[in-house]
């Protein structure tokens, strides 16, 4: 029984002793900086990261917006099961109204989007919407393989959403692939780079949060230099947090710390100040939340892949270009 109790002191005090060991690793590392800007790279505030590549499908379906009306003269009319279907997808035969079409030709079949819930996401969104153009939906691709009759008849080869009677038709045109990026440290306080910035305007069909994966509009487009392939980094301010409708009620929550005696408030008057400090987040730093890669431009707009989210992204959210990749 004597040696059993010896036997388990020893290992509990070399338990003690290899925790405190670590323990005093971790304030080494801690206190040294890794360059002369003091920053410390940990796994929480540089995480180390890898970026999803978009696919074909990705970059075929992401959807634009373009201040120039796009062409309806020609579009789908209708289909081998009109009017019993009305939504047709791979492998299916449409009929296209319209002139122009030579059997081998590849279309496009777009949409003209409308969010029909008609409301404003983030302050200002119709405002910065009607400035940057109209949102249109990449449906999908069709052949043409008969033009004999009035219609010209086409098949499916590849759709991102089921093609209606009335989306549109326009010659394809092939888009450039967007090149794998690196896996790499991602800084997540890292200081505005005074680069070129802009906003999210949009979730594509019309999605408010939005994560990996995911598509979302930028109104930065060809006129700004914006080109396919070009890394965007996802900003928020907790300013901006503090001026959204729904996010903002957090602050004025009480502190669930009851032993506190002076506790904080946020952005306090007279009537909401506490006996504790008056936190202003504008003193609070920004923080990134993910990047997105650019996949198609028009003069005003850029549609972008998130390729990278620690958190939700949302409409409205700050982008600024990255050219650390």
């Amino acid at each position: 029984m004597k040696k059993t109790g010896l036997l388990l002191l020893v290992i509990a005090t070399m338990t003690v002793s290899f925790a405190i060991a670590q323990q005093a690793a971790t304030a080494v590392t801690a206190s040294t900086p890794t360059d002369a800007a003091g920053i410390v790279e940990t796994s929480v505030n540089m995480p180390f990261v890898r970026y999803q590549t978009p696919t074909p499908a990705d970059i075929y379906c992401a959807g634009f917006i373009t201040k120039d009306r796009i062409p309806d003269a020609n579009y789908v009319n209708g289909g081998v099961e009109t009017p019993m279907s009305t939504k047709f997808q791979r492998g299916e035969i449409v009929y296209l109204a319209g002139t122009g079409y030579q059997a081998g030709q590849l279309y496009s079949i777009v949409r003209e989007m409308r969010d029909v819930n008609e409301y404003e996401i983030y302050p200002g969104e119709r405002k910065l919407l009607a400035a940057t153009g109209r949102p249109y939906g990449e449906i999908g691709r069709v052949r043409i393989v008969d033009t004999r009759s009035h219609s010209a008849i086409a098949q499916v080869e590849f759709s991102c959403d089921p093609i209606n009677p009335g989306d549109v038709a326009l010659p394809f045109v092939e888009k450039q692939p967007i090149t794998f990026h690196v896996p790499g440290h991602f800084d997540r306080f890292a200081p505005a780079n005074g680069k070129l910035s802009g906003r999210v305007v949009l979730g594509k069909d019309f999605d408010s949060i939005l994560g990996t994966g995911m598509k979302l509009y930028l109104n930065l487009g060809s006129n700004q230099g914006v080109k396919v392939g070009d890394y965007f980094r996802i900003v928020r301010s907790y300013t901006e947090t503090l001026n959204n409708p729904v996010d903002s009620l957090s602050f004025s929550a009480r502190t669930s710390e009851d032993t506190q005696a002076r506790p904080p408030s946020f952005e306090a008057n007279r009537f909401t100040r506490t006996k504790g400090p008056n936190i202003h987040v504008r003193d609070l730093p920004r923080r990134a939340v993910g990047e997105v890669v650019v996949v198609n431009v028009t003069p005003t707009s850029s549609s972008a892949m998130i390729v990278f989210a620690l958190e939700d992204v949302y409409a409205g959210d700050s982008v600024e270009l990255d050219q650390t990749e």
